[in-house]
């Protein structure tokens, strides 16, 4: 009597681990996406006294990647959908690969631009493939679990540039001088992302396709296959697949519903809800903290030095609280997370605000003394500890299955865009906020989006913890 149950829950957790580790493969494209983005920030000063760039240059070359990852997420989706979600991998693979070389032997600002923007392409479809493909395959037991893995990719991502920048630049006696085979550390910088590239290229095409891509392309025998492989016995493979048909049938009897359009300001009300929760996810200014953390460390009195290590411990920090989402997600559910989030940001970022109201100096040459100082720093490090536990992960889960399976892709590519539209925003506009008002106005702008956020996620986001993708409908996730 002992044995009879034990062998199907065996068969389960073979599956899982099996789910797992296809997420896993995935979410490789979620540390090209963190080490791309992250990359350039070691070889920036390098990059603009050998080419004698203009800051405001300098500041274009290093934020264009952000629009070609506007461009690759809002066309990721839509390749997927036609040519399916691993081949779309591999392209993000091939561009990844090939960007990292051309920028390795860059001779302008204005090719190495062009290769940052091709990377940024890269980057944007990997942030759109990833969790669309771990949505539809993972049991929706563990689906929050998987689809956090995408973050915790990125995290480690950011970790790994800011480490092997550092080790580059310390190796050469600094970034710009010569490291190996007369090329500078920070050409090296760039190259050393051509392993992963490589790596993420592989897996994409060893990993098998979407189980909803195969049954929507009448290849049914490969989606039971897949089905069978991440579901387990425990789980009726066939009556899933009659579930996808039968989501697929409604598809393509209500056709018209495909587009994103709709009455809320020309697009139907959920995608406006991924929009924002994309958006907000940026405009809480997380990326002020990665980007400029330097100054910051800075201007309450560590040396550069110093500063780099504050950062990458930042950084550190930023990957160990994501597994806090990671073992929340799926039992706390959602919303209630976000919420938490929201509410922590806020606060973290108020007295952040509060702070810089004591510092000394102007733009990037400010200091704060004292208890102000020390404020400072741990507000900092709180803010990413509540972003990084909440709203850092469960967005992306959020992105990979809250829509509807006839406008999934497309719908997410679009949120996805503007979330890179809003990231280069706020990049973009810190160093002049920074210069005209000081670091306080910023950090109470970023704190009144944490608590817009707070009263949205209130209002307009439903939970959908242990929902089937196939009963994802718009009505499921917006109050009306």
């Amino acid at each position: 009597m002992s044995t009879t149950p034990s062998a199907p829950t065996a068969g389960a957790r073979s599956a899982h681990r099996k789910a797992t580790a296809l997420a896993f493969a995935a979410a490789v494209g979620g540390f090209l996406f963190g080490f791309d983005s992250s990359v350039i920030n070691g070889a920036v000063n390098a990059i603009e006294g050998q080419f004698s760039l203009h800051p405001s240059v300098t500041g274009f070359v290093v934020a264009v990647a952000l629009l070609g990852c506007a461009l690759g997420a809002w066309a990721g989706g839509r390749l997927a959908d036609r040519w399916g979600r691993t081949r779309v991998m591999v392209l993000g693979s091939i561009l990844f690969f090939v960007s990292s070389i051309l920028s390795a032997v860059a001779f302008s600002a204005w090719d190495l631009g062009i290769w940052r923007f091709m990377a940024g392409v890269g980057i944007g479809i990997a942030s759109v493939i990833a969790p669309a493909y771990i949505a539809e395959i993972a049991p929706a037991a563990m689906r929050g679990r998987l689809g956090s893995l995408q973050q915790l990719a990125i995290t480690v991502g950011i970790f790994a540039a800011l480490l092997s920048d550092q080790i580059l630049a310390e190796s050469a006696g600094g970034a710009a001088n010569v490291l190996w085979l007369g090329w500078e550390a920070w050409r090296w910088m760039f190259l050393v992302a051509v392993v992963p590239a490589a790596v993420y290229g592989i897996l994409a095409l060893r990993i098998p396709e979407s189980p909803r891509y195969l049954a929507a392309n009448g290849r049914d025998d490969e989606a039971r296959a897949v089905l069978a492989s991440v579901l387990g016995p425990d789980e009726d493979v066939d009556d899933r697949l009659v579930q996808i048909h039968r989501s697929i049938a409604i598809d393509e009897a209500n056709a018209a519903q495909a587009s994103l359009r709709g009455n809320t300001l020309g697009l139907k009300p959920i995608v406006w809800v991924g929009i924002l929760l994309s958006v907000f996810q940026q405009f809480v200014g997380i990326n002020v903290i990665f980007y400029y953390s330097t100054t910051l460390w800075q201007a309450v009195g560590f040396d550069e030095s110093q500063a780099f290590l504050v950062s990458t411990i930042t950084a550190v920090t930023n990957v160990v609280v994501t597994f806090i989402a990671i073992a929340l997600i799926d039992k706390v559910g959602r919303r209630p997370l976000l919420l938490v989030g929201s509410a922590g940001m806020t606060v973290s970022l108020g007295l952040m605000a509060i702070a810089f109201t004591q510092a000394t100096g102007t733009g990037e040459d400010i200091s704060l003394s004292g208890p102000w100082g020390v404020t400072a720093l741990v507000c900092a490090n709180a803010f990413v500890v509540f972003f990084g536990a909440s709203w850092g992960p469960l967005v992306w889960v959020l992105l990979g299955e809250m829509f509807p399976n006839r406008i999934r892709a497309a719908a997410l590519g679009v949120a996805a865009a503007m979330q890179w539209i809003a990231n280069f925003a706020i990049t973009m506009s810190f160093p002049p906020m920074l210069s005209a008002f000081g670091a306080s106005v910023p950090y109470l702008m970023y704190a009144c989006f944490a608590a817009l956020s707070f009263f949205f996620v209130l209002t307009k986001v439903r939970e959908t913890k242990g929902m089937e993708l196939e009963d994802m409908g718009e009505e499921s996730h917006t109050t009306t």
